[in-house]
């Protein structure tokens, strides 16, 4: 019997993979050469992560204690405990007041429920106070232990307005300032119609374009929403065209003719001017002439003096 001898080979060598070791250093090294091409130190940059991440982490705890009320009552607590050291609102300055209701601005600034001043909305305090028509601008501030003070701002009233037989006065952008009788009635212009207050500004800057005239206005009515009709306080009544530029236009062509031959106080009712290409005058007892065009002062006086005829005849 042979015996077969078996060779041992050499066992084949284990394969080793350096790729992985290789793309770590590479990896690693690029990221030495980005930290090591910024401008602050590597240890700078940790303190920097090491802030950020702690900010972060207060940032969490601060929203958790908001949502679940935390803050709220910590802040409620720090209220309280002020207030018990004596510094609870107990008085109202008032500056800049003078035709306002400095009651309605006391009942006002002291309507927070909560009285300690540590407390108090000074926000809605304002908010509050600028839904008082006569108010056009406030400010409220604390003044240690016991007081708010309130600077306010307020409208200047320029004009009366009546509508659905009630009478207010408003400022001169149409705001209502107050309600007032006819015995209380201040010496302002008299504005009728609905929706007339909100044209305040158009008049004031209607009536810039004759300022001769300003001064003899009695009021005026917002007719349709369209147009206006100015009584004067001679008794007439003037009829404006539709539109801005075209009543402007009218406006400043009357009291040309107003000025150089004295259209007002000659008995006439109403001057109407709403056609731009006609002059109608309207006498007592319906009588009426109306030029066929009105080309210079001089139409309108003889067509004046021909209504006044008409009248004595």
């Amino acid at each position: 019997m042979s015996s077969t001898k078996i060779k041992r080979g050499k066992s084949p060598p284990r394969r080793t993979t350096h790729a992985p070791r290789k793309r770590k250093r590479v990896q690693t090294s690029r990221l030495n050469a980005v930290i090591n091409a910024l401008p602050i130190s590597p240890q700078q940059l940790q303190r920097v992560a090491n802030w950020t991440i702690g900010l972060c982490l207060v940032a969490i705890v601060g929203l958790a204690a908001h949502a679940t009320g935390v803050t709220a009552k910590v802040h409620e607590e720090y209220a309280q405990a002020v207030g018990r050291a004596g510094f609870q609102v107990k008085k109202v300055e008032v500056v800049g007041a003078d035709r306002i209701d400095r009651l309605k601005v006391y009942d006002i600034a002291l309507a927070q429920k909560d009285r300690s001043m540590a407390a108090v909305d000074l926000e809605d305090v304002r908010h509050d106070l600028m839904q008082y028509g006569w108010i056009k601008d406030a400010r409220v501030s604390r003044r240690l232990p016991d007081t708010l003070v309130v600077d306010i701002v307020e409208r200047s009233p320029a004009a009366i307005w009546q509508h659905n037989n009630r009478l207010s006065l408003i400022d001169e952008k149409g705001v209502v300032l107050e309600p007032v009788s006819v015995a209380t009635m201040p010496d302002l212009p008299l504005v009728i119609g609905p929706k007339a207050n909100q044209r305040a500004q158009d008049l004031d800057r209607l009536l810039t374009e004759a300022s001769s005239l300003k001064e003899l206005l009695a009021g005026a009515t917002w007719v349709g929403n369209r147009r206006w009709d100015l009584r004067f306080r001679s008794g007439e009544t003037l009829s404006l065209p539709e539109g801005e530029r075209e009543a402007k236009a009218a406006l400043a062509k009357f009291a040309h003719m107003d000025g150089a031959n004295r259209l007002l106080g000659r008995g006439i009712l109403r001057f109407d001017m709403r056609d731009p290409s006609r002059f109608v005058l309207r006498l007592p007892h319906e009588g009426q002439v109306a030029p066929a065009k009105l080309d210079d002062a001089r139409d309108a006086v003889d067509a004046v003096a021909a209504a006044s005829s008409a009248e004595k005849g």
